[in-house]
């Protein structure tokens, strides 16, 4: 799948269809920006709406992802099994980067507790202030991957959730 390929065939049916890249957005309910992200192949369509731009173009989801009609080609799965793959490849990474995102917390949430076990000399204190930064800096950084990844009401309940829990202990 190359997404230079799949844009540039985007942009192509696009302009067959005699639309603009802001019609288009309207129709299947995106921005143009993100059109334009495709159409550069910058990014690739959601899952979510791979079927509705399929639709609009009049293309099947083989022919998006491989950017070039294949009228010939003989596929071994069908558009609702390609589908349904594009999104547990989307759900998989986004689980992986959630992973990451809580790792991150973690390893924040020891380092700051490491930094105030540390007292004594100046440059003790040293080390417990860059470990306080550090910590400061990989919470930040979680949450913010956290955020990106998960829906905004999701991400603040698994964070109350699991500090609640190492809390607990």
């Amino acid at each position: 799948m190359n997404q230079q390929a799949t844009g540039n065939f985007i942009a192509l049916k696009r302009r067959e269809k005699n639309l603009t890249q802001e019609q288009l957005a309207e129709r299947i309910g995106v921005s143009n920006k993100t059109i334009s992200k495709w159409e550069n192949g910058k990014c690739m369509p959601d899952y979510a709406v791979v079927e509705i731009l399929c639709n609009e173009l009049d293309i099947s989801v083989s022919e998006l992802l491989d950017g070039e009609e294949n009228e010939k080609s003989i596929r071994v799965y069908d558009d609702k099994e390609i589908l349904g793959m594009l999104k547990d490849i989307q759900e998989l990474k986004q689980s992986k980067d959630s992973s990451t995102s809580f790792f991150l917390i973690i390893m924040g949430i020891s380092l700051l507790a490491l930094s105030f076990c540390i007292d004594g000399s100046s440059f003790r204190e040293f080390i417990s202030g860059f470990l306080l930064g550090i910590s400061i800096v990989e919470m930040i950084t979680g949450i913010y991957l956290l955020g990106r990844t998960m829906n905004h009401n999701k991400a603040i309940y698994k964070l109350k959730f699991f500090i609640s829990r190492i809390f607990r202990r």
